[in-house]
């Protein structure tokens, strides 16, 4: 699933990063409020994971909840705040908020929420895909091509979900780093093997390569 951590703690953003990435997870951090606000206005995110108090926000947890709301965010939204007090916690609850952790707080505690919070959205209309030969389960993050399934590293999956999600859109090498891979400098060669990796694993007509980078092959999924 796609998950945006707002945190501007390096400590904390990494251990819950590294424990949601090894879970199978795209997780997208973002520090402060700007970056955030930019992040919940792309690709919609399946969770939301949401400091309060950030360097260039005071309140901007809140209002970043309320941009993505505005934006049509559907899926999960937890708080991960030292803020305890009761006013902050019935303003998040009350603004859109499905889940309020106080730090300190206990890594499994986290996960074991953020698994809740998924498997309650495991039926939107968006969970699962059916495209010809392709079929995607977003919940579980399954794949399987012509009936038979398909094992594929969490990378992997992002880079199939982005064309998913847009069949039509053609992507080019630098959009799919800078969305799958902004966790961490990459270079451009490592987009394109992925690519490959992913047809070979699926058929080479998955992903076609056409003018400005690549799409979903409309020939396999028709």
């Amino acid at each position: 699933m796609r998950i945006l951590l707002v945190e501007d703690a390096p400590n904390i953003a990494r251990v819950v990063q590294r424990a949601l990435t090894a879970q199978g997870h795209a997780v997208i951090h973002a520090a402060t409020h700007a970056a955030a606000l930019e992040a919940v206005s792309g690709t919609p995110f399946d969770l939301l994971i949401l400091d309060i108090t950030l360097p260039d926000a005071p309140d901007g947890g809140f209002e970043i909840a309320q941009h993505a709301i505005d934006a049509g965010h559907e899926g999960g939204m937890l708080y991960l705040t030292a803020r305890d007090g009761l006013d902050d916690r019935l303003r998040g609850l009350d603004g859109g908020g499905d889940d309020y952790l106080i730090k300190p707080f206990d890594l499994p505690e986290l996960l074991a929420r953020v698994r809740a919070l998924l498997r309650r959205g495991g039926g939107s209309p968006g969970s699962r895909s059916a495209l010809g030969s392709l079929e995607v389960d977003f919940t579980t993050r399954s794949v399987r091509w012509a009936g038979q399934a398909v094992i594929l590293t969490p990378r992997e999956f992002s880079l199939l979900e982005r064309f998913v999600r847009q069949p039509g859109r053609v992507y080019s090498v630098t959009d799919l780093r800078d969305a799958i891979w902004a966790d961490a400098p990459t270079e451009l060669s490592v987009v394109r093997q992925t690519v490959r990796r992913l047809r070979t694993r699926l058929a080479p007509e998955a992903i076609e390569t056409v003018p400005g980078g690549y799409r979903l092959g409309m020939g396999g999924t028709s």
